[in-house]
């Protein structure tokens, strides 16, 4: 073979490689994937899942964006303005309990105990939750923690018309607790804390008063689907999930490599805040004893009854309560992801 032969042979090879690689692009399924809230910790998971290939063994391609609110994930699902979120399966109940039929619900529960929290400053007087009654809470209106207040209230047997409830907006709302214009907020825990420590207040006076550890039955924050697309992609979204079980897996075994994930999308954070945040999160939400026994992604039916019936304590329903509108394991492994 002459030279021009052997330079005409390259760009042949060099033709049919990027050829093939546009079609393997091509073949790729995209998705947009709708996050609750910002690029943080707990979030490393499915950015580890794109960056270690998870989601490109499935065939998919997924762009993950960030939101403004775990309620506020839900009207885009609904809508199919996404196909796939993340946000709080207690207010999907009452979302679809108000809107009978709308083609959303839950398939793989990630946090298995709610990071539904009140978040006080000890020095302000709160480190139970009866030390609520007679001061200020500030609560983001679209907080799922919010959401959830009544039923907590109603669990410890607060004087709620003794409580001050502050609205307040998510970028204000730990810094009034800093400056010490509330007594206390609601928030997921691993979010409210660790921003109180950023804004420089001790962690001998934040008190993390976790609502499941106060009488609340209810489950967190799972995937959401638009129950139309998943009809007509079952197979897809089945691929979609073990990806992200696999992403889990991946920042339970090393949570510094899935916050190197996360700062490569959010250079502004603080790496060793977020990795403390992440392993709350995995620590009190989503590797719980339960899962670890049981797989990740499923519920525990009774458990499921006796959410339902907490929530009815403080909500008036007006259709009946049914488990299957609001989660299916239909997209689960049986026994859900193993990870142990």
């Amino acid at each position: 073979m002459n030279r021009q032969e052997v330079s005409l042979f390259h760009r042949a090879v060099t033709l049919a490689a990027a050829v093939f690689a546009a079609t393997a692009a091509a073949a790729q399924t995209q998705l947009s994937f709708a996050l609750d809230w910002k690029f943080e910790g707990p979030s490393a998971a499915y950015f580890a899942a794109i960056d270690n290939g998870h989601f490109a063994a499935e065939g998919l391609e997924v762009t993950i964006e960030a939101g403004s609110g775990s309620v506020e994930t839900i009207p885009k699902i609904a809508t199919g303005a996404f196909p796939i979120g993340f946000g709080d399966i207690n207010s999907v109940i009452k979302f679809l309990d108000q809107n009978p039929g709308a083609p959303v619900t839950a398939v793989m529960m990630i946090y298995d105990k709610p990071a539904f929290a009140i978040v006080g400053r000890k020095s302000l007087g709160v480190e139970a939750p009866k030390d609520l009654e007679g001061k200020v809470l500030g609560a983001p209106p679209p907080d799922g923690a919010w959401a959830q207040f009544p039923a907590f209230a109603s669990a410890n047997g607060l004087d709620v018309s003794a409580i001050t409830v502050e609205p307040v907006g998510f970028p204000t709302r730990e810094p009034m607790l800093a400056e010490g214009k509330v007594a206390a907020v609601t928030g997921f825990s691993f979010s409210s804390v660790l921003n109180l420590k950023r804004l420089g207040v001790p962690a001998e006076d934040i008190s993390n008063i976790l609502m499941a550890d106060h009488g609340l039955q209810l489950y967190g924050n799972a995937i959401l689907v638009n129950t139309e697309w998943a009809a007509q992609n079952e197979e897809t979204l089945k691929a979609f999930l073990r990806a992200v079980a696999k992403g889990w897996v991946d920042v339970a075994a090393d949570p510094a490599a899935g916050i190197e994930a996360l700062i490569k999308r959010n250079p502004a954070a603080d790496p060793a805040l977020e990795q403390e945040r992440l392993q709350m999160a995995l620590d009190q939400n989503v590797m719980t004893d339960w899962v670890k026994a049981n797989g990740m992604g499923g519920i525990d039916a009774a458990r499921m009854d006796a959410a339902l019936a907490q929530i009815a304590e403080t909500y008036q329903f007006q259709n009946p309560t049914d488990a299957s509108l609001y989660f299916t394991d239909a997209y689960l492994p049986a026994g859900g992801f193993k990870v142990n």
